[in-house]
């Protein structure tokens, strides 16, 4: 199937440079699953890529983690993950005025240099993603800001009212947004953040599991292909994938569902 057979008025309506991107890349590999690579060593960074990288469409990183990592294997990691026709995305929460997010898009680990997307609480106000486009633009290169919106864990205070609507107001017209963080775990809720957000922006969700209830330290879990229906566009799947006997299978599992899912809710 065409990406716009698939994705409807979304292929045409999305305005950030990578949304297309990854709309490509999810119909190229038939899989709306990103890896949350929540993991602590650059050998088992590696040896889950290798496992897994033909089933997924995104990765997502946690650099600060790494125990061991350097910048010489970071980059040839990062070079894996475009083999596998990844986009990489790291999961930093930037959350300081525009400046300051500039410069820590630089600095000893130089994310706007290899980060295709990362994640921003727009709690500073909306120049946090200008100051982060503009680290891109340093080096010549262009990303795309995804903005919490909403969280999976029990008693995220994303969810007093108001704050969900003001992060979709703040970003809805912003370029440099790529899209939103919603709860998978929450169907009603995330039907309700896909009505406000339109089709202009992409919604990727943690918080889903092929096993459905609560996770550790307060996480929740929710139904991938419920999550999809209800509007995600990428589930996010970090130890459901990593944790298991058979990652290679289960990450096929979920890149069944999900293109499934996305399949049916296109027709």
């Amino acid at each position: 199937m065409e990406p716009a057979e698939v994705w409807g008025a979304r292929w045409d309506s999305c305005d950030n440079p990578l949304s297309r991107r990854y709309m490509e890349v999810v119909c190229r590999k038939q899989s709306l699953v990103v890896l949350a690579a929540d993991l602590n060593t650059m050998s088992g960074l590696n040896n889950l890529i290798d496992q897994v990288g033909p089933n997924i469409a995104a990765l997502k990183t946690h650099v600060d983690l790494i125990d061991d990592w350097s910048a010489e294997s970071w980059a040839a990691f990062c070079e894996k993950a475009t083999a596998h026709d990844l986009l990489i995305f790291e999961d930093r929460k930037f959350a300081d005025i525009g400046p300051i997010s500039r410069g820590q898009m630089a600095g000893v680990y130089d994310i706007r240099s290899w980060a295709n997307i990362v994640t921003a609480h727009g709690i500073s106000g909306p120049d946090i993603v200008d100051g982060l486009c503009a680290g891109w633009s340093d080096v010549d290169r262009e990303g795309g800001v995804l903005l919490l919106a909403q969280m999976s864990s029990r008693g995220n205070l994303l969810g007093l009212p108001g704050y969900t609507d003001e992060m979709v107001s703040a970003g809805i017209s912003n370029q440099g947004v790529f899209g939103f963080i919603g709860n998978g775990s929450r169907p009603a809720e995330l039907t309700i953040l896909r009505g406000k957000v339109g089709d202009r922006k992409l919604i990727w969700t943690p918080g889903v599991n092929l096993a459905v209830g609560d996770g550790e330290m307060g996480q929740r879990y929710g139904d991938p292909h419920e999550a999809i229906q209800a509007g995600s566009d990428g589930i996010i799947v970090g130890s459901g994938i990593y944790k298991s006997d058979d990652p290679r299978g289960v990450a096929a599992k979920y890149a069944e569902i999900s293109w499934l899912a996305l399949t049916e809710r296109s027709e």
